[in-house]
């Protein structure tokens, strides 16, 4: 009777130990490392691009959901909200944070934490803008990729320059709240004074301030405008192209994805190939590397594409060597 009962116990015991094994097995499973995507416009403006961001993450061996999460933080074009978003994320916390697309975010990022690692992609210079130290040796805790759409504004004033005739005026639409608002107007006033050009600066800090600028090019007697590739332009591709249509306004601006919704002509860096690039850096990251080694990536192709049935439609005969130089045509 004795040996029957602590038999019994035995495999009353072996059978709760086995019944634990699989519980205690999945706590021994280590977590998902989490990455905090601070991005200040609406989700629906860059689906495009975040699929381009996951492709970066993949070639590094990264699956959302399979082996690494994502919280999205979205700021629907309401700058004030950053501050609460990082701070959000830093508190999880997150193992790394992205902030795509703009300066402000990756500067507050900046402010919320000195030792969660963050990946940017901005076109405004890193160390002018003050992300970094330098740009082969990033040190402190940011790293990314510098598309240098703002340094190009020179160039996109030059396409417009040779689409008018002389004594056109170029308008320019600035978010005078952007960090890189003003250095950029300073370097178009030069740029446009050594044209012979006459320049006029039009302001938008929201998206109420965007249709009434264009009614103010109008009465400034503008030839053309200029879009500066502040987020809060760069998000509204659709409603751009129809305010330029809808003024009769020849307007050129940064990413391609304007032009191929109707607007006349674009120049700057591949939007899609620069999330990849963030994709990657993160994935180097969350495998070890330390931004301060990782150098700033900056683009080295820039697309000019130029929208000839929006020149049709607004009476426009874009010029040969325009055309000659175009990376794409859409016919």
């Amino acid at each position: 009777m004795t040996v029957t009962i602590r038999g019994r116990e035995l495999l009353a015991a072996l059978g709760g130990a086995a019944a634990a094994w699989p519980l205690a097995a999945r706590a021994q499973q280590p977590t998902l490392p989490v990455i905090g995507f601070l991005y200040p416009g609406p989700p629906e403006t860059i689906a495009k691009f975040v699929t381009g961001f996951r492709k970066g993450l993949g070639e590094l061996g990264y699956v959302e959901g399979r082996n690494v999460a994502i919280e999205y933080r979205w700021g629907y074009d309401e700058s004030g909200r950053l501050p609460e978003l990082a701070a959000d994320l830093v508190s999880r916390p997150v193992t790394v944070i992205v902030t795509p697309g703009s300066a402000a975010a990756a500067l507050t990022a900046k402010a919320a934490t000195a030792t969660i690692p963050i990946v940017y992609t901005s076109g405004a210079d890193p160390v002018r803008a003050g992300l970094v130290v330098s740009l082969n040796r990033p040190g402190g805790n940011v790293t990314g990729i510098n598309t240098m759409n703002f340094g190009l504004e020179a160039k996109r004033l030059e396409l417009l320059h040779q689409l008018l005739d002389r004594d056109a005026r170029i308008a320019v639409l600035v978010n005078p709240s952007g960090s890189q608002a003003q250095s950029m107007i300073t370097d178009l006033q030069a740029a446009a004074s050594a044209m012979g050009r006459q320049l006029e600066i039009l302001t938008a800090t929201t998206n109420r301030d965007i249709s009434p600028a264009f009614s103010d090019a109008l009465r400034r007697r503008a030839g053309a405008v200029l879009i500066s590739p502040d987020p809060l332009f760069t998000n509204r591709p659709a409603q751009l192209a129809i305010l330029a249509a809808r003024h009769a306004m020849p307007t050129i601006y940064a990413f391609r994805e304007f032009a191929e919704v109707g607007g006349l002509m674009s120049y700057g860096a591949s939007q899609t190939e620069a999330y990849r690039q963030a994709g990657t850096y993160t994935g180097r990251v969350l495998k070890g590397e330390k931004p301060a080694d990782l150098p700033i990536l900056q683009a080295t192709k820039f697309e000019f594409v130029v929208n000839m049935r929006t020149a049709e439609a607004l009476g426009i005969d874009v010029p040969p060597t325009l055309l000659a130089i175009a990376d794409e045509v859409i016919e």
